[in-house]
């Protein structure tokens, strides 16, 4: 039987549905959807394939529950959803994050690749990251920044390029001087009080 390994914040495995969403999440992060079968998640929780089955029904409704399972985790680990902070430490948690949350953060990047060839994974696609959006937004207007919509999703999209850069480059270095001169960039949004 394969290892197995404990996400951060986590029950272990055998700890009924969640245990499955994280055993799905690790088998795509190290194989890819490919490698999604109900049989790979249930080896990896230490339960029958039926038990999988059972409880999503389909492949794509298991995609889908991990995928909605994944964004709680990312967001916390990033330091995206501080409640207090100054810009100085806006996302300050996500080099630590590309690290312990690996995991997660491949397997996020699988599913999104993954919409582009089948468009009925977009809405659960669609909905994780409106809900990074939402969180970066709020964290941002808490820290004093006047955040639009579009301000909101152009920080995501920077933030996406540097988490996958970064999980991919594996270069804490990189990671901190990207978040540095996007801190810098939001300090001289129109209207910001707030200095890096």
């Amino acid at each position: 039987m394969a290892s197995r390994t404990k996400l951060s914040g986590s029950p272990g495995y055998g700890e009924g549905r969640e245990a499955l969403l994280q055993a799905a999440v690790t088998v795509v992060a190290a194989g890819g959807l490919r490698a999604l079968t109900y049989r790979a998640v249930a080896e990896k929780a230490g339960v029958t394939h039926g038990l999988v089955r059972h409880h999503f029904g389909s492949r794509d409704a298991l995609i889908v529950a991990a995928t909605e399972y994944s964004l709680s985790p990312v967001l916390v680990a990033s330091g995206v959803t501080e409640s207090a902070g100054n810009l100085r430490s806006f996302a300050g948690g996500i080099p630590t994050m590309i690290q312990r949350e690996q995991e997660m953060v491949a397997f996020q990047y699988e599913v999104m690749l993954e919409s582009v060839r089948r468009p009925e994974l977009r809405p659960a696609v669609k909905a994780m990251l409106e809900g990074l959006r939402g969180g970066i937004v709020a964290d941002l207007r808490q820290r004093g920044l006047p955040v639009t919509p579009a301000t909101g999703a152009m920080v995501t999209a920077a933030l996406d390029g540097i988490v996958l850069q970064g999980l991919t480059l594996q270069d804490p270095k990189f990671v901190q001087s990207a978040l540095r001169e996007l801190r810098s960039l939001l300090a001289h949004l129109p209207g910001s009080a707030v200095t890096s």
